[in-house]
This record gives C-alpha cells, sequence and structure tokens, in this order.
C-alpha cells in the first residue's frame, strides 16, 4: 500500500482537499478528475497500478466534489484550471518535469494547464473538450447552454493548443463513450503535429464510466494499458 500524505489548500474561499501517493521514484503526476459526482477516488485503483511501478501521484478533489465540497455553481473550466495550477505549485511539481492526467472534463483542464506551466507528458482519458466561450461560465444554465450547442466542441480551442505542444500525448479512449463521440480523441492526437510521441490508445468494449474497471477485468489488456501509460510518463 502506498504511503498517503494527505494536505489541504487554501484557494479563494474554499480549502482544496487532496493526497500525494509517495513512491521511491518520485515522478510528479496530476490527476485531475471529471464533472459530475466525478472526484478523486475515481483514481484509486490506477493510482495504486502506478505505485506498484514505483509511480507516485497528486490528486486533489475540485470545488464542488468530493471532500473539498462546496456548489458546482460557485466553480467554472477557468476555476478548475487554477485550482490544479494552485495544488501544482503548492506541492512543488512544477520545479521537475511534470505528467499530467485529465480524465473527462478534467482532459480540458489538463491541456489548458499546459498555457500555464511546463507539462512534458498528457494523459487523456474519455477526453471532453470545450468552446472556450464556455471556460469562465460558472457551471449551470448558460454553461450547459454553450456546450449543448450541437458540436459546439469544434469551436474549442484545444486543438490549436496542442499543436504546440512538445511533450509526450497519450489519448485513451473507450469504443463504447456514449458521452464523448469517437472524432475527438482522434482529432486531440491529430492536432499534436509537433508532440515528442502521440497515441490513441481504444479500449474495446468500454464506456465512458467504465474503462479502468473494465480493464481490471482483463488483466493483460490492463497491463498493456499501463505498459503505454508508463512510457508516457516515464519520459516526463
Amino acid at each position: 500500500m502506498p504511503l498517503i500524505q494527505y494536505f489541504q489548500l487554501k484557494y479563494e474561499n474554499w480549502t482544496l482537499q487532496g493526497d500525494i501517493h509517495v513512491a521511491p521514484l518520485d515522478k510528479r503526476v496530476l490527476f485531475i478528475h471529471g464533472a459530475g459526482a466525478s472526484s478523486r477516488s475515481r483514481f484509486a485503483e490506477l493510482r495504486r497500478e502506478l505505485h506498484e511501478r514505483g509511480v507516485g501521484s497528486t490528486a486533489f478533489d475540485c470545488v464542488g466534489h468530493g471532500a473539498t465540497g462546496g456548489a458546482m455553481a460557485q466553480s467554472s473550466l477557468h476555476s478548475r484550471t487554477s485550482q490544479a495550477a494552485a495544488v501544482a505549485a503548492a506541492t512543488g511539481m512544477g520545479k521537475q518535469a511534470l505528467a499530467v492526467f485529465g480524465f473527462s472534463m478534467g482532459a480540458y483542464n489538463a491541456i489548458r494547464l499546459t498555457q500555464q506551466m511546463r507539462v512534458d507528458a498528457l494523459i487523456l482519458v474519455v477526453p471532453g473538450i470545450y468552446d472556450p466561450r464556455a471556460y469562465a461560465l460558472p457551471f449551470g444554465p448558460r454553461f450547459s447552454a454553450a456546450i449543448r450547442r450541437e458540436r459546439s466542441w469544434i469551436d474549442s480551442d484545444a486543438w490549436g493548443i496542442l499543436a504546440e505542444f512538445t511533450g509526450d500525448l497519450l489519448v485513451i479512449a473507450a469504443a463504447d463513450d456514449a458521452v464523448i463521440p469517437a472524432e475527438i480523441p482522434q482529432r486531440l492526437v491529430a492536432s499534436a503535429l509537433v508532440a515528442r510521441s502521440r497515441r490513441l490508445h481504444v479500449v474495446a468494449g468500454a464506456t465512458h464510466n467504465h474503462l479502468f474497471a473494465l480493464l481490471r477485468e482483463r488483466p493483460e489488456e490492463l497491463d498493456a494499458t499501463m505498459a503505454l501509460i508508463m512510457g508516457c510518463v516515464e519520459v516526463a
């Protein structure tokens, strides 16, 4: 079992709750969770898999989620990116090569984080991508209306940001994802023209909320997926 160090970080009117899985190979890995009922607890098994391979990690609950609490309406995409940057700075992650996992909505935050600090590896899982006009809108009716516009993601700035990304990119998609169109992960990888490496890995039979849980039922596929992740993380 990993040695876990818990932390609290003041951020505006909230106290972000998070933890660090300490490992012998103190790789700098930051997790950013998705929306809805998601929290850092969703990463528990994956973080243990990383720890067994000597890789430590840091995760936190965004405002409106998990132990941090608060209301979603008090946050936004912009705020989530700022929260992640604050955690990275407070835990000293910006001083070393950084690998960032972004899940669902968190994938867009991970991409935007590359504009604020050096990120050497991006691992984007079932990635959600957004129109920049929704970036500063508080979560609520206006935000929902902005992102529910037909194919609103086509106007995302994520494509241009990734076009300038020079690190390693791994996109992990669910073959039966009813939330994220298959075109999104494909286009993310295609956009990363100057990346040191770029790869799309599609998990057969997986759905948006049942990807790593499914892989745990398929040990050989889990090992293969973890090998891809380790290849991306270890370079960072």
